[in-house]
């Protein structure tokens, strides 16, 4: 069984629970997503690939967006395998474009192939690119303390030292702003608001 959405409540006394003040509430796929998924540590290299080809479409675009035709880039890609992706042709790209699914951004769909060559090289390195990705925070998620939407950083320190690895490794698409969304989403950095009813929950989950 799930969180509580919006509007549900335990008995008929309580009231709905708290949350981030950035989700939008008549959605309950957003809301999902927010409840279960955002800000919950990630080391599986599938799900971190995903969400990366996920987080760089975002970029000019809401995530509510993104979210939402998430089952079409699913199959448009490959179940988000970067192997199958890595493999991709012109013919690929060609198919994806007349997707109207997804996004059919030229330049995005070009760097989610390249990104996925990118990330096998990155796994041949570390073992796993998971083992990667954490290093930039240590292996340990970051625990802040956000009151409101005028808390929330564009991006960090750690964000923009991974971009600029990134980037050197031939990676495109994945600015500091993109990573640190990215961060937010694999549980790099806990970024509930302190009111927020995940806030301590995900801070327990991530072992602080």
């Amino acid at each position: 069984m799930g969180p509580l959405l919006a509007g549900q409540r335990t008995s008929s006394r309580t009231r709905p629970l708290p949350r981030c003040p950035w989700p939008t509430f008549d959605d309950p796929l957003y809301l999902q997503y927010h409840d279960e998924e955002w800000g919950v540590p990630v080391h599986d290299d599938r799900r971190i690939y995903e969400l990366l080809v996920l987080e760089a479409f975002q970029a000019g675009l809401s995530w509510r967006t993104v979210l939402h035709k998430r089952p079409a880039f699913r199959k448009a890609f490959a179940g988000f395998d970067p192997h199958r992706v890595a493999r991709f042709t012109a013919r690929d790209v060609h198919r994806l474009l007349q997707d109207a699914g997804i996004i059919r951004n030229r330049q995005k769909i070009h760097a989610a192939v390249a990104n996925a060559r990118r990330f096998l090289e990155v796994q041949r390195e570390f073992g796993t690119f998971a083992r990667y990705m954490w290093s930039w925070v240590g292996h340990r998620p970051i625990q802040h303390r956000l009151r409101g939407l005028t808390d929330y950083p564009t991006y960090t320190d750690e964000a923009v030292g991974w971009a600029k690895d990134l980037k050197r490794r031939g990676f495109t698409f994945l600015g500091p702003t993109v990573v640190y969304a990215h961060m937010q989403a694999a549980g790099m950095v806990n970024d509930h608001t302190i009111t927020c009813f995940r806030h301590r929950a995900v801070a327990r989950l991530l072992g602080s």
